[in-house]
């Protein structure tokens, strides 16, 4: 057998798998590296300089850009999440050879359609419909420099992702995503890939804590929203302690929780603290206002988790509601809370439904499915 060589093309260095994203990207590049693939890492460096060790260990080779946040960026007609990924080394590196490309999210595609990677074979993986996602920040920022900032960005990916059109294959992370891209571009092949992640289920007891949990990045404002509507609306008149635990929360999301007695933040936990409050929390609270993509968080609740309580737009697409208490008003959520509490099973779901995510989620087999893709 031949070897089987692939470009991929990543927004960030993905290392440390810290947030959703990267954390797709990593778990993504380990099962491929593992099932024999031969990786061409490209990766945008956020100015940082970091190096990681571990990706040069799992991939033929690591190039590192630097990602160009200067004021021309921003001013580009490209998105700016698009035109500070552009980069003529990049380019020269990729031209080296004839090998498959993996853009990893439209930021990256900068360079899809220039002359020299015709007749290559491209894939793009979206982990959101970008467009509908800065449109919703826009709608829900209330600076309002920010608020233009967001619908700017949000116009001009709507029309720059026409250049998906460029690639040969579409590797959503969730069906209803692939349902949008099938819809929009007819001519391209478009196939739901789920996000890769470091969990696996075993039947180990979990719960026993006496809290809820949210958890997330809540630097994403989307999180911290999330955060201060269960605060205010939800948890605000139960008598259970409610955390909320996630990176660097802002100083106005500490306030509003010192208002409620209940409430606490956990600042920042490293993996094995994060993964520890995951395993013990007695209910997993975890709400979202837009539906685009895949949640991890979700996937590390019902992995290692206990009881899941979620809103329809946290498992629209999923196929995972199965697997979840499913409430979408502040009320409903209230009344799911109050009933859990006072369960004491820890396997609420049995073991077949947890084949729902080890056939759907499992990362060995979501990589044999792009390796039949690459040949």
């Amino acid at each position: 057998m031949s070897e089987l060589h692939l470009h991929i093309i990543a927004f960030d260095i993905p290392y440390p798998p810290t947030y959703g994203g990267v954390i797709d990207v990593f778990y993504q590049i380990k099962a491929l590296s593992e099932a024999g693939v031969l990786i061409h890492l490209h990766a945008f460096d956020y100015g940082k300089g970091k190096r990681a060790e571990e990706l040069e260990k799992l991939c033929f080779s690591v190039n590192y850009y630097r990602r160009l946040t200067r004021i021309r960026s921003v001013f580009n007609l490209k998105p700016y999440i698009v035109s500070s990924r552009r980069s003529d080394l990049l380019l020269t590196e990729l031209t080296k050879d004839h090998h498959l490309i993996l853009f990893e999210g439209l930021h990256t595609c900068y360079h899809i359609n220039d002359k020299c990677l015709k007749g290559r074979l491209k894939l793009v993986r979206p982990t959101n419909i970008e467009h509908q996602y800065y449109a919703h920040l826009a709608l829900t920022e209330s600076n309002i420099l920010h608020k233009i900032y967001f619908a700017k960005a949000a116009l001009k990916l709507f029309f720059y992702q026409r250049v998906i059109r460029h690639a040969d294959i579409i590797l959503p992370v969730s069906d209803k995503d692939s349902i949008y891209f099938k819809r929009k571009y007819p001519d391209q092949k478009v196939i739901t890939l789920p996000c890769f992640h470091a969990n696996t289920w075993t039947r180990d007891e979990k719960g026993g804590g006496n809290y809820v949990l949210f958890h997330g990045n809540l630097e994403v404002a989307e999180n911290e929203r999330a955060a201060v509507y269960l605060m205010q609306k939800v948890m605000n008149d139960i008598a259970f302690p409610f955390i909320i635990a996630g990176n660097s929360p802002s100083n106005r999301l500490i306030r509003i929780a010192a208002y409620y007695p209940n409430a606490s933040i956990i600042v920042s936990p490293d993996e094995t603290a994060m993964i520890e409050l995951i395993r013990k929390a007695h209910i997993h609270l975890l709400i979202t206002f837009q539906s685009t993509g895949l949640k991890l968080k979700l996937l590390n609740a019902l992995y290692n988790g206990n009881f899941v309580v979620v809103n329809n737009k946290m498992v629209m697409g999923t196929g995972l509601e199965a697997l979840c208490y499913v409430a979408n008003t502040a009320d409903e959520m209230k009344n799911q809370i109050q009933i859990l509490i006072n369960a004491d099973s820890p396997f609420h779901k049995t073991e077949n439904d947890h084949t729902v995510l080890l056939e759907n989620f499992d990362n060995k087999k979501n990589a044999s499915k792009l390796l039949d893709l690459m040949h």
